[in-house]
């Protein structure tokens, strides 16, 4: 027999009771499906990144076994459709329908904003591809995780030939935040299968938004750009470390502006990259990126810095 389930949404600031539980229910989950991964570190705290939904397992006490989050898209191109970034649920309470419930509590949510649609990267392997299969969401962008070792990983770093690399921690400096905007829009003819989202209108205030909530979750980001002497960014890469001190970073963004692609500097721009975590971060073992698997050029330039495929994963979608 299901056991109704009392579902709550937690609003910001999220409280730090709440964020404890909501690190615990994530840790528990990523120990069981995703084993191969280090825990998610006190650094991470995932209850911190934003509303989502609490599920209390009855007779627990109150303990709360699962929780969900959802992020509503705000710019304008993609008011239609929203990201489920979680929805986890204790390995001890599963197949008891809270998982069931949390998504329709999610998807009320997402019908009361006028949602169309709602998209979620899942992991293969785990009970997430059946679930939300169950639920009809589809496969629309087939993609893997792939893992870079920062011992032994190529040195590097030099300057490529017509441009200088610079190396920002945090925000983009001002003075480069234009440009490092007009750059984010070479995304738009990244791989992005059938997904029903649009690429939005990057701006210096977007861009810094963007990072400051990175920092703002407690990570530590940087960004590495290959510079003209005009002043144009021609190429950059992001990597956001979810706790500044541990030993997984994930390679955010690798972009090259259509018309300086073939010199190098996506390759470039990642050697330096790797030279300054290093550096900066001692405690770092290991770095992971997602490409999708239609991304051949992206997939070539990982393979010659060492990154090897550890599994698979993809963008599911539903239309509401």
């Amino acid at each position: 027999m299901t056991t109704p389930h009392a579902i709550r949404t937690l609003d910001l600031p999220v409280s730090d009771a709440d964020t404890d539980v909501w690190h615990e229910v994530l840790a528990a989950a990523r120990a069981a499906d995703v084993p191969e991964l280090p825990p998610p570190s006190r650094g991470e705290r995932g209850g911190r990144r934003g509303g989502g939904a609490g599920g209390g397992g009855a007779g627990r006490g109150g303990a709360e076994d699962g929780v969900a989050q959802l992020l509503l898209f705000t710019d304008e191109e993609n008011r239609h459709t929203a990201f489920l970034g979680t929805l986890a649920v204790r390995p001890r309470s599963r197949r008891r329908g809270l998982g069931t419930a949390l998504w329709r509590h999610v998807r009320a949510e997402l019908l009361a904003d006028g949602r169309t649609s709602v998209s979620v990267q899942i992991e293969d392997g785990g009970p997430g591809r059946a679930f939300a299969e169950s639920l009809g969401f589809e496969n629309v962008l087939p993609m893997a995780w792939y893992v870079q070792d920062v011992a032994g990983a190529p040195a590097g770093g030099a300057d490529p030939a017509g441009y200088t690399l610079l190396h920002w921690p945090g925000l983009v400096p001002d003075a480069w935040a234009e440009a490092a905007a007009a750059a984010h829009g070479a995304m738009e003819d990244a791989p992005t299968g059938d997904l029903d989202e649009q690429t939005v209108s990057w701006t210096p205030q977007r861009l810094h938004a963007a990072q400051q909530l990175v920092l703002d979750r407690g990570g530590a980001m940087s960004t590495v750009a290959a510079v003209t002497p005009g002043g144009e960014v021609a190429a950059y890469t992001e990597l956001v470390l979810p706790d500044p001190g541990g030993p997984l970073a994930v390679q955010y963004d690798t972009v090259v502006v259509p018309r300086h692609r073939g010199k190098g500097l996506g390759r470039a721009v990642k050697l330096r990259m790797l030279a300054e975590a290093a550096a900066r971060h001692p405690g770092l073992r290991t770095i992971a990126t997602t490409v999708a698997d239609d991304n051949a050029p992206m997939r070539a330039v990982n393979a010659s810095l060492g990154y090897r495929r550890a599994r698979g994963a993809a963008v599911w979608q539903l239309k509401l």
